[in-house]
C-alpha cells in the first residue's frame, strides 16, 4: 500500500488551495489560473532531467540491439503512451513494431472510458506475455497516481523476463514505491480540478514522452541537425516537408529537390547523402547501413575516403 500524506491523499488526489473557488471565477481568471498552474509542468520536467536522460540512454542501447520500446498504462496515462508510439513511424520512419503503446482495454479504450480495467494486475502481466517481451526490450509503465495495478502487474512481469523497466508517475517515491530500473517522478502538485490527472499530470507526462521518444530517435540517427530526415513521405504535407528539408539543406530549387527525392525512392536521408557525396542510391544505402543510419557519420566517412 502507498504511504499517504497526513490526510490520506496521494499528491495527485489532493485539493489545490489555489483553485478552491474555481466555480466562482470569471472565465478569464480561470484561464489565468490554469496558465499559472501549468508552469509547474515545466519545472517538473527540469527536476526529472537526469532520470529522463538515463531512460533515453538505456532505451537507445536496447533498440540498437534489436529491442523494442513499450509504453503501458490505463486511462489517460495509457492513451498518452499510445499517442506517442503512434507518432513515431510518420515522424521518424521507424518500424511500427519498434515503439508500441499498450492500453488497458485495447483500442476501444482510446475513445471510451474503461478505467475499471486498471485494477487488473493480471491483465497487465498478460499484455507483457502476449507481446513476447524479452531482456532486449524496454517497458515504460505510466500511471499518474502511481498505484495502478495494471501497470504494476505489467512491470513485474517485464522484470521477470529481464526487460528494462521504467516507471513514470506524478507522486513522490515516499508515497508510492516501484521496483524498477529507472524511476521518473513528475511532481506537478495537486490539480486545478482535484484528482483530474488529465490536466497537469497529463501535460507533464506528454512532455516527458516527447523528450524520451525524440531523444531516442535522435541518438538512433533519425535526425540531422534539427531536421527529421527519416520522415515518412506518405501524404502531401509530408512530401512538402521533405522537399523543404532538401531545399534548405542543399540550396537546390524545388524541381531539382523533387527529382533528387524521387531518385532516392523518397528517402530524404538517402537523398541528402547522394547529393553531398555523389554516391548512387545503392552505394548510399550501403554506407548508411554501415553507419547505423547516421547521416552525419556516413557523410563524413565518404568525404574522408575521397580525400585520403
Amino acid at each position: 500500500m502507498p504511504n499517504l500524506d497526513e490526510r490520506g491523499h496521494l499528491l495527485t488526489e489532493q485539493a489545490n488551495p489555489n483553485s478552491q473557488n474555481l466555480d466562482q471565477l470569471t472565465t478569464l481568471k480561470l484561464v489565468d489560473l490554469f496558465n499559472q498552474e501549468d508552469a509547474q509542468t515545466i519545472a517538473a520536467i527540469a527536476q526529472a532531467r537526469q532520470p529522463l536522460a538515463r531512460a533515453i540512454d538505456r532505451t537507445v542501447n536496447a533498440l540498437r540491439q534489436g529491442g523494442r520500446l513499450f509504453y503501458i498504462g490505463a486511462g489517460t496515462s495509457g492513451r498518452l503512451g499510445v499517442l506517442d508510439a503512434a507518432e513515431c513511424p510518420p515522424t521518424f520512419c521507424s518500424d511500427p513494431e519498434q515503439v508500441q503503446g499498450i492500453l488497458a482495454g485495447g483500442a476501444e479504450a482510446l475513445v471510451r472510458s474503461s478505467e475499471g480495467l486498471e485494477d487488473r494486475a493480471d491483465d497487465g502481466a498478460a499484455a507483457i506475455h502476449d507481446r513476447h517481451i524479452t531482456a532486449l526490450d524496454v517497458v515504460v509503465g505510466i500511471t499518474a497516481g502511481g498505484t495502478t495495478p495494471y501497470v504494476h502487474g505489467a512491470l513485474q512481469a517485464a522484470r521477470q523476463q529481464g526487460a528494462t523497466t521504467i516507471f513514470i508517475a506524478c507522486v513522490p517515491t515516499e508515497q508510492v514505491s516501484a521496483a524498477v530500473d529507472l524511476d521518473i517522478r513528475l511532481l506537478v502538485g495537486p490539480e486545478v480540478l482535484a484528482g483530474s490527472t488529465r490536466l497537469k499530470a497529463g501535460t507533464a507526462t506528454k512532455l516527458a514522452l516527447n523528450i524520451l521518444s525524440t531523444g531516442v530517435m535522435v541518438q538512433l540517427g533519425k535526425v540531422y541537425g534539427n531536421r527529421m530526415v527519416d520522415v515518412a513521405v506518405t501524404n502531401n504535407k509530408l512530401h512538402d516537408r521533405a522537399l523543404r528539408i532538401l531545399q534548405d539543406l542543399t540550396a537546390l530549387n524545388r524541381e531539382d529537390a523533387r527529382a533528387l527525392l524521387e531518385q532516392s525512392d523518397r528517402k530524404v536521408k538517402l537523398a541528402l547523402l547522394m547529393h553531398w557525396t555523389g554516391l548512387g542510391k545503392e552505394e548510399g544505402d550501403r554506407l548508411l547501413a554501415k553507419h547505423q543510419g547516421h547521416l552525419r557519420k556516413a557523410t563524413t566517412a565518404s568525404n574522408e575516403s575521397r580525400f585520403s
